[in-house]
């Protein structure tokens, strides 16, 4: 681990942070995590419980002279978004995230940073530890696949906590209280199709959409980033429209809530057009690059031959898939009228596997 990271101040919140980022903690695969929240408790003496689904609870008394105030629930989940870029070797189950300082910022290298949980995790952590903090009886809440599912929200037994107010620590403002939650459905659509074998005188080719930002669908959805997917397909059905195109594979996106950053298509198209095709991917690629230069400039279209499939889909299939998708709302659907600000309803076209 970085042991910049540790030197930051406040240094007791970041070597906390340091020291959960060292535990792998994928959603539906926390039980290092739960082992390492457990040990954290017990060595501090307070009382901790682990539940049937999971969620850790620590509880710590009041301080003197404040016995008498509510008790305090602190919440966050331990769980983290697992992503990486493709040309990065990371094995999440195994692996502590690698962070790094990069001017006024700490990320991690090539993977999500696990800011999201880990820094509400962190901080009722430093909580807990500190002998210098004032603060009335607190029951730190440590909730289990927030990310997939919220199972250990659901799944938490009434009864074991005590506190009239709970705060959640799982935001990005530091300096803002939030009221409320937000809902959100996952839509998952499948079939099957007819494969069919590559005719003659097609040349295979592969796209790959890469360098976007990506972001949490439920954060940033309303920020403008560019989304892989749709990139992806817009390529695809310039190339069916213009050169024949038909599709083998598409490997876009990787979890359902983050807007997708990459995206790689394995294709064929008639031979005789393969020069007008490379002219046309160049125009369209310089296209939306410029669209989309202020919020994505690192994003890349990469074009480049590839040895010939011998299987691609069924065109029936494949045109029906790339008109839905192309129809497919991505974005913003309404803000609220009543809240200056605030997305009211959104869709994320999240992962696309072929």
């Amino acid at each position: 681990m970085n042991t910049e990271i540790r030197q930051l101040e406040p240094k007791n919140l970041w070597n906390k942070f340091a020291d959960l980022n060292a535990v792998p903690r994928p959603s539906k695969k926390e039980e290092r995590v739960i082992a390492f929240m457990k040990n954290f408790g017990e060595s501090l003496g307070l009382p901790t419980l682990v539940d049937e689904v999971g969620n850790v609870i620590i509880k710590k008394p009041a301080t003197s002279g404040m016995e008498d105030r509510k008790t305090v629930v602190m919440q966050s989940h331990l769980d983290m978004v697992c992503q990486k870029n493709s040309d990065t070797d990371f094995d999440f189950d195994n692996q502590g995230i690698e962070m790094i300082i990069e001017g006024d910022w700490v990320r991690a290298n090539g993977t999500t940073l696990g800011a999201d949980n880990g820094l509400g995790v962190a901080t009722i952590m430093a909580i807990l530890e500190s002998d210098t903090i004032v603060h009335p009886a607190i029951e730190a809440l440590f909730t289990i696949d927030e990310e997939t599912g919220m199972t250990g929200a659901k799944g938490l037994e009434g009864g074991l906590l005590k506190g009239e107010i709970l705060l959640n620590l799982d935001t990005e403002e530091d300096d803002e209280i939030g009221v409320g939650c937000a809902g959100g459905i996952d839509v998952t659509a499948t079939r099957t199709y007819t494969i069919e074998e590559t005719p003659e005188f097609k040349i295979g080719f592969s796209i790959t959409v890469k360098g976007l930002q990506g972001g949490h669908s439920g954060m940033q959805i309303h920020e403008g980033l560019g989304n892989a997917n749709k990139i992806m397909n817009r390529v695809l059905f310039d190339g069916f429209e213009n050169f024949g195109l038909r599709i083998s594979e598409i490997d876009g996106g990787s979890l359902r809530n983050a807007i997708p950053r990459e995206s790689k298509a394995l294709f064929v198209i008639d031979a005789v057009h393969e020069e007008a095709f490379v002219s046309e991917m160049k125009d369209i690629s310089k296209a939306i690059k410029s669209e989309l230069k202020t919020m994505e400039p690192d994003l890349e279209i990469l074009v480049s031959k590839s040895e010939t499939p011998e299987k691609i889909m069924d065109l029936g299939v494949q045109e029906g898939l790339t008109r839905a998708i192309y129809a497919a709302h991505n974005g913003v659907y309404r803000m609220s009228p009543a809240i200056e600000g605030l997305v009211e309803t959104s869709n994320n076209i999240a992962k696309i596997s072929l």
